[in-house]
Order: C-alpha cells, then structure tokens, then sequence
C-alpha cells in the first residue's frame, strides 16, 4: 500500500493485527492504555526538556526521527484504546469539535491562546 494512501482504517488494521498476532488483548484494558498514553508523551516531553525556546528549530532537526517514534507511540496507543474501547474515532472527533467550536469562537479566541474559561469572564 502506497503510504500516502493510508487511511486510519488501514492503521487501526495494522494495529489489530500486530496485537492478535501477539496475543496482546488480553493486557489492553483501559488503565494500561491510558498509562501508555501517558508514559510514551512523557516520552515525548522528555525530549524537549531543558530546552530554550530559540533551541527548538535545531531540536526538531536534530532529534527528527525520536520524535517521530514518539508521536507515533502516542498515536498507537489512542488508537488502540479507541479500538478496545469501542470508540468511533470520526464520530468522537466530530462530537468533540462541535463543543469545541462553542467553546472556542472565532470571533472570541482569533489569536489568543487561553483556556476557554477566560473567555466567559
């Protein structure tokens, strides 16, 4: 398959594939899911650590390929707990940024980065 072409079908059957071929759900509960989650953007943030802001052009350069890995490990384990979990990813996505476009207006938040309940003030 043509990687361009994936589709998050196709990804969420890797994902399926890799873990029965392994036997591995019986350990994909939603506890260790969310724990991996948390651990592999730990992860993530770990690579960013103790770096200043002029420094991050260069550290995204220089550490491409570990970055990568790690979002990719976030991105498994979303995955994978949606699909234990029985979550329709377009569905949610859809649900979600519906509340988010009311709690988020345009006309409210353009440019600004605050959490929604400064907007209400």
């Amino acid at each position: 398959m043509e990687k361009e072409k994936q589709t998050l079908e196709n990804l969420l059957e890797t994902i399926k594939q890799f873990n029965q071929d392994r036997d591995w759900d019986q350990f994909h509960n939603p506890k260790d899911l969310a724990i991996g989650m948390v651990t592999e953007s730990a992860e993530l943030l770990d690579l960013f650590r103790f770096v200043s802001a002029d420094k991050l052009e260069a550290l995204m350069a220089d550490k491409q390929e570990a970055i990568e890995e790690e979002v990719m490990d976030i991105l498994y384990f979303v995955l994978r707990f949606a699909q234990m979990n029985h979550i329709n990813i377009y569905e949610a996505f859809e649900r979600k940024m519906a509340k988010n476009e009311k709690k988020y207006p345009v006309e409210s938040v353009r440019g600004k980065h605050h959490k929604y309940t400064e907007y209400k003030k």
